[in-house]
């Protein structure tokens, strides 16, 4: 099988996440997509929910797409969360299977700031989704970058040994960030994210400071 995993930190999910999620399966030929929320970060954000929350919220975001699942592998420990870590453990639990870890083009260029970054590079392949408010000539700036191999979709032999794929998906103009503000101002994020969603975090008063 081909698995894509889509990591982040879904604070909140939002119909962004969704639409990147299922063209990426589209352009890739996926056979499942594996919503991959990041259990403990090293860099947190003040504004960062719960993990249980946050998992509670990619749960019903997901929740009717049998394309789409949840992947618990950094939720299994209390410990600070690496992605390299991560991809070595997912190797390891899907072993026949070609493994694609997808994440959005500004991750991609945090790569050197992350642990690790040479040793992640060999280990999973990358799908980096090109969002709203990135020039595709940009992601060219990452040192992880050797010869492209392909021209459609875009790839790019990684430093590591793997290969980086650039998907330049439908423009949606929504963030975590924005929808954060609006709940802290009172105002309403329907249709930014799944009804569900929306009525989690209203109960669970996330957000709001």
């Amino acid at each position: 099988m081909r698995i894509g995993f889509f990591g982040g930190t879904f604070n909140p999910v939002h119909y962004g996440h969704l639409r990147a999620a299922e063209e990426a399966r589209t352009l890739l030929s996926l056979d499942a997509i594996q919503f991959l929320p990041s259990g403990n970060p090293p860099l947190k954000n003040a504004d960062l929910a719960d993990m249980h929350d946050r998992v509670a919220l990619t749960k019903l975001a997901i929740a009717g797409n049998p394309m789409f699942s949840l992947c618990d592998i950094e939720l299994q420990s209390a410990q600070k969360s690496f992605t390299v870590d991560t991809a070595r453990a997912l190797a390891e639990r899907y072993p026949q299977d070609d493994l694609i870890f997808i994440l959005g083009a500004d991750a991609f260029l945090d790569l050197p700031n992350w642990y690790r970054p040479e040793e992640l590079t060999s280990l999973i392949d990358f799908a980096v989704v090109i969002r709203p408010g990135f020039a595709p000539e940009i992601v060219l700036q990452s040192p992880f970058l050797g010869e492209r191999v392909a021209v459609e979709p875009e790839t790019w032999q990684l430093r590591g040994g793997r290969t980086a794929v650039f998907l330049q998906i439908t423009p949606l103009g929504i963030s975590s960030t924005q929808i954060r503000r609006l709940i802290r101002e009172d105002k309403s994020i329907r249709y930014l994210v799944p009804d569900s969603v929306a009525d989690y975090i209203e109960k669970k008063l996330l957000y709001r400071e």
